[in-house]
């Protein structure tokens, strides 16, 4: 047996998602040179509603990415450049005493933080404290802001990107793993080839590169992002998703040695929740209808790493997440 909805692959449907997605694609490709990895795992996380931490040293475009993605769906984006002195106000906004049109009457007036956008980038979060760093949390899982005890609604589409830089950690405040998981993936952006990093210093010489130009309206995003939710998911992707995520814990009677070495804490029923979905996705855009376990192959890794736990043994011997995530994925799906 299978959920979704049963029209779901109709062909027409699938080519009309597969075209549209094809647009996005060519449009942020006008703006970024490579990255093809990076645009198809962000636009897994846009398309299921989910957010994204981007990884990666300072100069590969990672700001710019997002903000082409932002322009190419022609949502209302914000960037929040994270720092030690960053107070949660400056990000979910505040109450003040105003007038209302010069009358000398005075009451409580909430002026929106940057959390009120589609697309908030929130740019090398881990330089601020964890008390600034949750007030994300709230918006992230509940799609909503609480201030002066009113609970203020996001915008739909609603989608955080926050980006690390993996190389400077002094004087940086490691994410929390509460707040790790809230993220549906992980993504890692590389350097690029020699080719493209000629292409790139080609398109910059002259100046900034050019946003794309919208290529989608509101309303034709969200039935995009409702063809991915209500697409099905197979039994025996089912079992590769959960047997992935519990294979992970240590304490599981299927774990297997290298697990319960190396892995302090496994990943818990939201990545199994997550792999779904991304494999969903990941599915869709290669142009089909239902995902099968090669998609929860393709996707593991960014859905994972920030999801499993090495412990102390690991570090000593330079075992990486990857290293335990491509090891699950060797064993559950083969």
């Amino acid at each position: 047996m299978t959920s979704g909805v049963s029209d779901i692959g109709a062909p027409e449907r699938i080519e009309t998602f597969t075209r549209q997605v094809q647009l996005i694609r060519d449009a942020l490709h006008q703006t970024i040179v490579g990255q093809e990895a990076t645009i198809d795992e962000l636009l897994t996380c846009a398309l299921t509603g989910s957010h994204a931490l981007l990884v990666g040293v300072p100069g590969l475009a990672k700001t710019l990415v997002v903000k082409a993605l932002a322009a190419a769906f022609e949502w209302k984006f914000s960037r929040v450049q994270f720092t030690p002195d960053l107070m949660p106000s400056d990000i979910t906004g505040y109450e003040l005493m105003a007038g209302e049109n010069g009358s000398d009457q005075r009451q409580m007036v909430f002026r929106r933080g940057p959390i009120f956008a589609n697309l908030v980038l929130a740019d090398e979060i881990n330089r601020a404290t964890p008390k600034t760093q949750s007030a994300l949390l709230e918006a992230m899982a509940e799609r909503h802001a609480t201030v002066g005890g009113v609970t203020h609604e996001m915008d739909d589409p609603f989608l955080v990107v926050a980006t690390q830089n993996p190389i400077e950690q002094e004087g940086t405040y490691p994410l929390p793993e509460a707040q790790l998981d809230r993220f549906m993936m992980e993504i890692h952006v590389g350097y690029p080839t020699e080719d493209q990093e000629k292409d790139i210093v080609r398109l910059t010489a002259g100046g900034s590169p050019k946003l794309p130009t919208s290529t989608l309206s509101r309303e034709e995003f969200l039935q995009l992002r409702e063809l991915v939710l209500a697409a099905p998911v197979p039994d025996n992707v089912i079992d590769a998703v959960v047997g992935l995520c519990r294979a992970s814990r240590p304490d599981e009677t299927n774990a297997d040695d290298f697990v319960r070495q190396y892995v302090a804490f496994g990943a818990g029923p939201r990545g199994s929740q997550c792999l779904a979905m991304a494999a969903k996705a990941h599915a869709l855009l290669d142009g089909r209808a239902a995902p099968t376990r090669d998609d929860v192959r393709a996707i593991a890794l960014p859905v994972l790493r920030h999801r499993v736990l090495g412990n102390h043994r690991a570090i000593g011997d330079r075992i990486s997440a990857d290293a335990i995530v491509n090891h699950l994925v060797d064993r559950i799906i083969g």
